[in-house]
């Protein structure tokens, strides 16, 4: 029995010993220094960046409207014209020939009623006398309108042989740049053949497409009078900035169903005639935030669709925290709920600690983070 006895009091010491031992290893580990950042809230300036499609005020195609052989070209690729400039030429020989037979037809119609109102007059007098029946004088009427209704009819040929050969000179809508000339001189073209393009570039418009939630965001910044959010930049295709800045002139009336985004478009100015109808690249909208909670992109990670930042409390223990964001831009989160200004996080290095774990933090101001 007293053997029994000893050998389990010996035990007991044993593994007391084991256990002051471990104890007094884990308050000699070396505690993890890592950047920790203290919450602010702060007003900031959020920019978005959204693919834009640049296309000209205007941009039309020029097409022929009658007939014939390309006679002249006026112009050449790249030009810069004027409205009213003339641009191509039709062979116009058959067309003034029409124009020569309606004005004959006019002509021979303007005589025919001349002869029936002499007419008229004549059945009159006789009428008066009582020397023809009074219905003769209907007819002679009848007659006179008759001639006058193909003196109308001749106008109106006329009118329109000289339009068909108004339509072999093309001029230029309005101001523009002449784009590519697909046909050469002496091709044979059809009514509706397409000549070249001309666009007026003076100014452009920019159209992009913006999510629902940010159309909101828009239109609350306007009602508070923040007219800023109406100015655009331009980022060209190469990175660069545009030197003009632009202004959202009008949006859509419905939102995309498969998207779920609005268009919305904006004015350029273009005077050195760099963009072009159809060239690419961004349009920058900035808006303004008040008060927001901005966390660094480093101290985030997603975890089941949820994102979460490590807390760090009184005594540089960490935890888990999941937050909503309402915003991203560059490398920092803009936070929606789970997060007040004065908490701490780890921002950096997320990914080698763990819930439960103390640090030995070192402070980072949200200042240096947002000047990197």
């Amino acid at each position: 029995m007293r053997l029994y006895t000893g050998i389990y009091l010996s035990l007991s010491a044993l593994f007391m010993a084991g256990c002051a031992t471990k104890g007094e290893s884990t308050n000699k580990e070396d505690l993890k220094p890592l950047p920790v950042t203290t919450l602010v809230a702060q007003d900031t300036l959020l920019y978005r960046a959204y693919v834009a499609d640049i296309q000209a005020m205007q941009n039309v195609e020029i097409r022929a409207r009658v007939g014939g052989f390309l006679d002249k070209i006026y112009v050449d690729e790249g030009q810069e014209v004027k409205k009213g400039q003339l641009l191509f030429g039709l062979n116009d020989a058959e067309y003034s020939a029409e124009l020569t037979k309606a004005r004959a037809v006019r002509s021979n119609a303007v005589a025919e009623a001349k002869a029936a109102e002499l007419e008229l007059d004549r059945v009159k007098l006789l009428v008066e006398k009582k020397v023809v029946a009074a219905s003769e004088l209907e007819v002679a009427s009848a007659r006179l309108a008759a001639a006058h209704a193909k003196i109308d009819e001749a106008r109106s040929a006329e009118s329109n042989a000289e339009m068909r050969l108004s339509y072999t000179s093309i001029r230029a809508p309005f101001d523009g740049i002449i784009d590519r000339l697909p046909l050469k001189k002496g091709s044979l073209i059809s009514e509706g053949t397409l000549l070249t393009t001309v666009s007026d570039t003076r100014d452009v418009y920019a159209y992009f497409n913006v999510s629902e939630t940010e159309y909101l965001q828009y239109n609350k910044a306007l009602a508070k009078g923040k007219n800023s959010n109406e100015q655009v930049q331009l980022v060209l295709a190469d990175g660069s900035d545009y030197n003009h800045t632009g202004k959202i002139e009008t949006m859509e009336s419905e939102f995309e169903e498969n998207t779920g985004s609005i268009a919305f478009r904006a004015r350029f100015p273009n005077p050195a005639k760099l963009l072009k109808h159809g060239a690419s690249g961004k349009v920058r909208l900035s808006s303004e935030m008040d008060s927001v909670v901005i966390i660094p992109q480093k101290a985030v990670f997603e975890m089941q669709d949820k994102n979460y930042v490590f807390i760090v409390d009184g005594t540089n223990k960490v935890s888990l925290r999941s937050f909503v964001p309402q915003a991203r831009f560059a490398h920092f989160y803009v936070v929606q709920s789970g997060l007040r200004p004065g908490e701490r996080i780890v921002c950096e290095g997320v990914r080698n600690i763990r819930e439960g774990m103390h640090i030995a933090p070192r402070p980072v101001s949200m200042d240096s983070l947002l000047r990197i």
